[in-house]
């Protein structure tokens, strides 16, 4: 299950789902959908909302409980974000089925998102950094905090 903070963080800024949606390009259903984890965030409008709110990526994913990592802005690379999954994959002595298996997507999925021809999946990154306890800034920005 993905808890996030959206809608904690939407109400701090004193803003209704329909504003967000509005900034997002997005509806207001589509918003209440996240929040109530109906649907999940799109990993690229997470970090739209992050760097333009100055929220940390991993207290909206709802994996710290503060908002520690305020003016770090991530520029996500899917070339350099895979190289931190494969680096991680490898220090933990994993193959890449054990973590497909783990988020419960294909071998060929997984691979992609080390490879950088796709961009991990929110949940993915999100099940990664509970699992294994690691920052989900720490796997997008590819630094150490």
């Amino acid at each position: 299950m993905f808890e996030n903070n959206l809608k904690l963080c939407r109400e701090e800024l004193e803003m209704t789902q329909k504003e967000l949606g509005k900034i997002f390009g997005i509806t207001r259903k589509t918003i209440s959908g996240w929040e109530n984890n109906n649907d999940i965030i799109p990993l690229p409008k997470l970090i739209e909302f992050c760097n333009l709110y100055n929220y940390s990526i991993d207290f909206v994913m709802g994996l710290t409980r503060n908002n520690s990592m305020i003016n770090k802005k991530i520029k996500v690379d899917p070339i350099k974000t895979g190289k931190s999954l494969k680096k991680l994959r490898k220090e933990l002595n994993l193959t890449q089925k054990d973590v497909a298996n783990e988020c419960g997507i294909s071998n060929t999925t997984y691979s992609n998102y080390e490879l950088g021809i796709n961009l991990i999946s929110t949940m993915t990154l999100y099940t990664i950094c509970k699992k294994y306890n690691i920052s989900a800034y720490e796997l997008l920005a590819n630094e150490k905090n």
